[in-house]
């Protein structure tokens, strides 16, 4: 499994202190609020918006929460954000996409700049990383969802390229411009899924020994603690070992 999926498993975890879910709320909200403000206040009527309130029903994010985040994009002069990428290398070369939702480009530019050179990395221009990657949809479903065997079928009935199943859930990978409809098509067969969002796929990884791991590891969650940023994506392995240390 690519690195930034196991990591962001770690971040559901590790989610569930008190300081963890207000923040993960914020960034959901943000989320919908963007996705309202950008197309129509309805989810149905609306991909994005409809993805971001799956995701935030899957973290058990109050209806009221919800709602309130979807009125504040219509209220006039209210937030507005803007969508920034950052592309960047940790240590050992691994490359890194931060996704960020703004309303102060040179305030998250410098909190990411800082924490790359702070753990040994780099920001790099755009577009130094993203061909490493794959940008394509993804749709998660958790483990009771379906077996191994039910959701590769399923996939391949909704015109899916690839699934990745283990104890933590199954991701289904379709081409980025497919995202809506293979997810509809899913839904339809297996119900509605805990997200389903366009996400970068590494195209290989690479591993690290503890050492740099952990190194890494730090990066990434400073990073994912920064308030604009949204999602953070890398192209690593590391023990599982490490994994079950760092997400203690």
């Amino acid at each position: 499994m690519a690195g930034h999926s196991k990591f962001k498993n770690i971040q559901y975890r590790k989610g569930a202190q008190d300081k963890k879910r207000s923040k993960l709320f914020s960034k959901l909200s943000r989320e919908i609020t963007a996705a309202a403000k950008m197309g129509l206040p309805d989810p149905e009527a609306n991909a994005r918006l409809r993805s971001a309130v799956q995701a935030a029903r899957a973290q058990n994010m109050p209806k009221d929460n919800i709602e309130r985040a979807i009125k504040k994009s219509q209220e006039a002069g209210g937030e507005s954000y803007e969508e920034v990428r950052y592309e960047g290398f940790g240590v050992a070369g691994v490359g890194v996409i931060v996704e960020a939702l703004t309303d102060n480009r040179n305030r998250t530019a410098a909190d990411v700049r800082s924490t790359f050179t702070k753990h040994g990395g780099n920001l790099g221009e755009t577009g130094s990383v993203a061909f490493m990657f794959d940008r394509m949809g993804a749709i998660e479903y958790p483990p009771e969802a379906a077996t191994s065997e039910e959701m590769l079928e399923a996939a391949i009935m909704a015109g899916a390229d690839d699934v990745e199943s283990n104890e933590d859930g199954h991701t289904v990978y379709c081409a980025g411009d497919a995202l809506h409809d293979v997810a509809k098509a899913l839904e339809e067969t297996l119900g509605e899924p805990r997200s389903a969002a366009l996400v970068w796929r590494p195209q290989n990884t690479i591993e690290l020994d503890d050492g740099a791991g952990e190194t890494l590891l730090k990066m990434l969650d400073a990073l994912e603690d920064s308030d604009d940023v949204q999602q953070v994506y890398a192209n690593f392995e590391v023990s599982d070992d490490l994994w079950e240390r760092m997400s203690a």
